[in-house]
């Protein structure tokens, strides 16, 4: 008969990537763990990990194996902490995917105020601007920007916001304010590293889509690079109106050419399917729901409201294509 326990380590070596970082988790010495999946093996007549000194890869028998059993054992384990939490306040340890620059976006004071909240709750931050697999890495919670390809996930959007052409009042006195979106073409601009020496905005104007051609004068590849090149007065830069709504509140940036925006992006919290999502998950997702929708209640940035869609607005991270 195989020992359950055995096989609960199977899972947790896979989602954990190695020997090593599983028993950093779980507190056991990889060789411990090792020679309990070497009795599984043995004990299955198959062989599920394929070791190397620098990788563990599962076998096709290994692959079929891990996906029967993660679901069942994480059934088991979120079984066991409802029980637990019904019997007072949200517990456990939650691991959350989200981007690199998450905390650049979502100041890590918040966190403390979680922690404080909720004292029985554990967080683990996995920042990857991958798309993690949240059932074979063990993930409770990702946070993801931009549009969500189909899935099997449950995505729920918390806030969402477009697209605005930002600049700061210095840049605008030293090189003059657009009237036009064609005018774009004559100003220094900001965009990704990834852009050409021309690329291509398209917007939406007031007689629908319109598209111009501008120079990038400075490219940088994250959000947060480009809003304090702006800021800075380097250029011009096409920006989430969410992420730059203080320094539109405060005027260290204007927004220009306000008729015209660029699609409306979601931050969404997304997690596996369940039947009843652990509360201390909940807990997380309704915290963050509660800061972005008093955020933009407080910063009260009039020259965002007009881009503004929906139950409330974004901060996005830099990763727009895909956060988790």
């Amino acid at each position: 008969m195989l020992d359950l326990n055995d096989i609960w380590l199977f899972v947790h070596v896979v989602r954990a990537g190695s020997f090593a970082a599983a028993g950093r988790r779980l507190s056991m010495p990889p060789n411990t763990i090792s020679r309990r999946l070497q009795s599984l093996e043995a004990a299955m007549g198959v062989r599920l990990l394929q070791r190397s000194t620098r990788q563990l890869n599962m076998t096709a028998a290994g692959r079929e194996f891990f996906e029967r059993c993660a679901p069942g054992l994480e059934d088991i384990e979120h079984a066991s902490a409802s029980l637990t939490e019904s019997q007072g306040e949200p517990a456990g340890s939650l691991r959350v995917a989200a981007p690199v620059d998450f905390f650049d976006n979502f100041s890590i004071e918040w966190m403390h105020e979680f922690m404080h909240l909720y004292p029985k709750v554990q967080l683990e931050f996995v920042l990857n601007d991958g798309r993690a697999d949240l059932i074979a890495e063990g993930i409770d919670l990702a946070f993801r920007g931009g549009v969500l390809p189909d899935s099997s996930l449950v995505a729920r959007k918390l806030v969402q916001s477009h697209l605005a052409l930002i600049a700061s009042p210095r840049y605008l006195e030293r090189q003059g304010t657009p009237q036009s979106l064609t005018d774009l073409t004559a100003h220094a601009c900001l965009a990704t590293s990834q852009a050409p020496q021309h690329t291509v905005w398209k917007l939406e104007g007031p007689h629908g889509p319109e598209s111009v051609k501008v120079t990038p004068r400075l490219c940088v590849n994250t959000a947060q690079g480009q809003l304090r090149a702006a800021r800075a007065g380097l250029g011009i830069a096409l920006l989430p109106t969410m992420l730059a709504s203080e320094d539109l509140r405060n005027g260290t940036l204007v927004n220009i050419l306000p008729d015209y925006q660029r699609d409306t992006m979601g931050f969404y919290a997304v997690y596996v399917h369940r039947r009843q999502l652990p509360s201390a998950v909940s807990a997380l997702i309704e915290f963050f729901a509660d800061k972005l929708e008093r955020g933009i209640a407080d910063k009260g940035a009039q020259a965002c409201e007009k881009h503004l869609e929906g139950e409330s607005g974004l901060v996005v991270s830099s990763s727009e294509k895909a956060l988790a």
